[in-house]
C-alpha cells in the first residue's frame, strides 16, 4: 500500500524543529507585549469575497493563488492567504474599530498556491501586527522601531536593511498611476512578459520587476516621491525625521511598492542579502482605505507581517540560535537498576512539583547503557537513582562537569531549585 505523505509546499515541522519555532515566537511575543500590543486570533477560513474585495481581483493572489473551494451550501470560502483582511473583518465585525484605537496582533498559518522553494511555502507561517485608529506618522515610527527591536532581540541587526516609501494618497498615487502608464506605454515592447500584464491591472508592481531590461527602462521613469500630496510628503517626512532621531538606519527606494492594492502612503521592507532571492522578512505600511472598503467606517491603519519560516531560515544561516533554545528539556531523570522504576517515575512528579517551570524526562526504555543515552539528549543535568541499605533512594546528580553522588531527594530538590528555580 502506498504510503501517505504531506501535500507539496506543506511542511511538518518536527520535534528538532520545534524549539527553534519556540524561540522565535517567545521573542516576537515578548517584544509586541513590551510595545502594548493585544493578541487576536482569526479562523483559518474565510469568505472569498473578503480577499476579493481586499486584495484585489486583478492580482496575482487573488487570480493564481489562493486556496478557495465551495463548502456543503455552495458558499465560496477561501484559506487565508494573509492576515490584514482578516484582522480588519474581525475588527468591524465586533465592533473594534469605529472611533476607537487598537493595537493588535497574530500568528498563525497562511496558504498560497505557488511554487514551493527555499524560504516560500504554500502552507507559511506569519507574525502580523496591526494598528488602528492613528492616522499619523507617529504609529508608522512605532511599528518600525518594534520591528527593529525584534532583530536587536534576535542578534540580527547587522543583517537587515530598512527600505521605505511613500505611496502617497489614493488621488496622489492615482495621478502618478497615469504618468507611469504613458510613460511605460512608450516603451511597452521592451517590458518583460509580467510587466506587459501588469501595465493593465497593476502598473505600480511594476516598479517591483526584476527583469534587467524593464529596470533600465524604470531608470528614466516618473518618480513617485515627485507626485506626492503634501500631506504624504509631510508624514514621510517626519516619519524618517523620527526614525534619525532614533538611530534607526534606513534607505528611501522610490520603486519599493507593495503586493496588495490596499496600501497607501507608507510602506517599507526590511531586506536581506544572506537568503538569496527570498530577501524580504519583514513588510507593512499604511492601508487608511481598507476598513471602509470592506464595509466599515473610515478607519487609519498601518501593519506589518513577517514570515516565521524565512526568519528560522536567517537564524540558522547566521548561526544566532542559542543553545538553550535547541534544548526541549533539563533534567533527565533515570533508574541505575532494576525494580525501582515506579520510585523514579514519583520522584519526577516531586520534583517538577517542587521546582516549578523546570522539564524533566523520566528514561522508560530499558536499563542499558543509561549513562550514555542520558548524555546524549544533551540535558542539561543527569540524575542516576538508586536504592541504598536502608531502602531509601538517593541519586547521582550530573550537572556539566561537576557530579554529586548520593544525594537524597531532598537534598536534591534544593541543588534543582538552584540550578533551574525562577
Amino acid at each position: 500500500m502506498t504510503k501517505i505523505k504531506a501535500i507539496r509546499g506543506m511542511n511538518d515541522i518536527l520535534p528538532d524543529q520545534t524549539p527553534v519555532w519556540q524561540y522565535l515566537e517567545a521573542t516576537i511575543k515578548r517584544v509586541v507585549s513590551e510595545y502594548g500590543y493585544s493578541e487576536i486570533r482569526m479562523p483559518i477560513v474565510e469568505q472569498t469575497d473578503l480577499f476579493k474585495r481586499s486584495i484585489g481581483e486583478v492580482t496575482d493572489i487573488v487570480e493564481k493563488e489562493m486556496y478557495t473551494f465551495d463548502d456543503r451550501n455552495g458558499e465560496s470560502l477561501t484559506l487565508r492567504p494573509e492576515g490584514t483582511a482578516c484582522c480588519v473583518r474581525a475588527g468591524e465585525e465586533h465592533g473594534l474599530l469605529y472611533n476607537q484605537t487598537q493595537r493588535l496582533w497574530y500568528t498563525g498559518p497562511m496558504f498560497r498556491y505557488e511554487k514551493p522553494q527555499k524560504g516560500r511555502y504554500r502552507q507559511f507561517h506569519q507574525v502580523g501586527v496591526e494598528a488602528f485608529g492613528m492616522a499619523g506618522p507617529d504609529v508608522d515610527a512605532e511599528l518600525i522601531l518594534m520591528t527593529a527591536a525584534f532583530w536587536r532581540e534576535l542578534g540580527m541587526s547587522d543583517a537587515v536593511t530598512l527600505q521605505l516609501n511613500s505611496l502617497g494618497s489614493n488621488q496622489a498615487r492615482a495621478a502618478y498611476r497615469d504618468a507611469l502608464v504613458a510613460y511605460l506605454q512608450q516603451h511597452f515592447d521592451q517590458l518583460d512578459e509580467d510587466s506587459q500584464r501588469r501595465l493593465e491591472s497593476n502598473p505600480l508592481r511594476v516598479l517591483d520587476s526584476k527583469d534587467e531590461g524593464t529596470r533600465a527602462i524604470l531608470e528614466q521613469a516618473p518618480v513617485l516621491t515627485d507626485h506626492l500630496d503634501e500631506e504624504s510628503a509631510s508624514d514621510f517626512k517626519a516619519l524618517c525625521d523620527m526614525l534619525d532621531a532614533a538611530g534607526v538606519r534606513y534607505e528611501v527606494n522610490p520603486y519599493l511598492v507593495r503586493g496588495l492594492d490596499y496600501y497607501c502612503k507608507t510602506v517599507f521592507e526590511w531586506v536581506t542579502d544572506k537568503l538569496g532571492a527570498q530577501g524580504t522578512v519583514c513588510a507593512g505600511g499604511r492601508y487608511d482605505g481598507l476598513v471602509k472598503q470592506l464595509g466599515g467606517k473610515p478607519t487609519p491603519a498601518v501593519g506589518f507581517a513577517m514570515g516565521i519560516e524565512r526568519l528560522i531560515l536567517l537564524l540558522e544561516t547566521l548561526e544566532l540560535v542559542p543553545a538553550a533554545a535547541r534544548q526541549t528539556f533539563d533534567l533527565y531523570l533515570a533508574a541505575e537498576h532494576k525494580g525501582i522504576q515506579a520510585e523514579v517515575v514519583l520522584l519526577a512528579e516531586q520534583l517538577r512539583r517542587a521546582v516549578p517551570g523546570m522539564r524533566v524526562r523520566v528514561h522508560c526504555a530499558g536499563l542499558k547503557n543509561i549513562a550514555t543515552k542520558a548524555r546524549q539528549t544533551g540535558a542539561a543535568a543527569i540524575v542516576l537513582v538508586k536504592r541504598v541499605e536502608d531502602d531509601s533512594i538517593q541519586g547521582s546528580l550530573w550537572h556539566h562537569d561537576e557530579t554529586e553522588y548520593d544525594v537524597s531527594p531532598e537534598q536534591l530538590i534544593e541543588r534543582l531549585r538552584t540550578l533551574f528555580g525562577n
